[in-house]
């Protein structure tokens, strides 16, 4: 789908004036993601700045970091480039009630023969129904592993669960309460706009390791190239007075882009919580590049 026919279609999701139960319980991300930041959340939150604007998080995924500190966050921008990823946030934000009812629908159906007739649902135009149909197969996929073909097909095999969690309606309640203080946007992570004193997170797609090489989240790779781009871009921002935290592999390529004055770099254990083989569940370094100092036990100083 060209992008700006996918922009078009994002802008349709009519989820204005939707009254929804209120859940009063902490959020968390509602989908499983490659790179997820819940098992370092604290390392993270320990290295922010004491004080900032508005929030931006361009690489979306689950949106660990988001949920965490939303509660003190006064406006929030959250924002990716896979199309049916932001309509499913948008639907969690202002239609959970209608969502919930869907994913019980599925929850009723599961087995492997549906599982897989779901997925050869694609371009659905129904915004709840595309929500609906993405955790359910994030749910139920193997290893809760987000990829796509080239035609932006999601091609991942029936994972084998005794009970998948397909609807956890307190935690879609809650993050539905937690992203009325974000504003959802489709777009590439360079077409954000932050004022000097905000906060920018990225978390993008990681450069390959010897023990993880996926990059595949939209029908595009994330190439060596986007890895530049971003790493022009983040310093852009550092110019204009943008905080600036970044999570990427710790390989060569990635120290030698933030090999400048501008970056502090600092070394993280984050356990692999989804990996495509689940045996490859192991702690791993990753590097936290940030342009600031504060709290930060980790600094690497070689």
């Amino acid at each position: 789908m060209p992008f700006d026919e996918a922009i078009e279609r994002f802008a349709r999701v009519n989820t204005k004036d939707v009254e929804a139960t209120v859940c009063s319980r902490d959020a968390a991300p509602f989908v499983k993601w490659a790179g997820g930041k819940r098992g370092i959340i604290d390392q993270l939150v320990n290295r922010l700045p004491d004080k900032f604007g508005e929030y931006y998080e361009p690489f979306a995924g689950g949106a660990a970091l988001f949920f965490e500190i939303s509660d003190n966050l006064k406006k929030a921008y959250i924002s990716d480039s896979n199309l049916d990823l932001m309509i499913t946030y948008a639907v969690v934000k202002d239609m959970p009630d209608a969502l919930i009812k869907k994913l019980e629908d599925h929850a009723k159906k599961d087995s492997e023969e549906y599982y897989y007739k779901v997925r050869a649902q694609h371009n659905l135009k129904d915004a709840v129904d595309t929500a609906a149909r993405f955790i359910y197969l994030n749910k139920t996929c193997y290893n809760g592993l987000y990829r796509v073909n080239k035609k932006g097909e999601f091609n991942v095999p029936r994972g084998r669960y005794a009970n998948p969690d397909v609807v956890n309606k307190e935690n879609i309640l809650a993050a539905s309460q937690a992203l009325k203080k974000a504003e959802l946007r489709y777009r590439e992570f360079d077409k954000i706009t932050p004022k000097s004193g905000d906060l920018v997170y990225f978390d993008p797609p990681y450069h390959p390791t010897d023990t993880a090489s996926f990059t595949q989240y939209t029908k595009l790779d994330f190439s060596e190239k986007d890895q530049q781009r971003l790493a022009n871009f983040a310093l852009e921002l550092h110019r204009q007075g943008v905080y600036v935290m970044l999570s990427n592999s710790d390989t060569p390529y990635i120290r030698n882009l933030y090999n400048n004055t501008a970056w502090n770099l600092s070394v993280v254990s984050a356990p692999r919580l989804v990996n495509c083989k689940a045996e490859g569940r192991v702690a791993v370094k990753e590097l936290l590049v940030r342009n600031y100092a504060g709290n930060d036990p980790g600094r690497d100083t070689g």
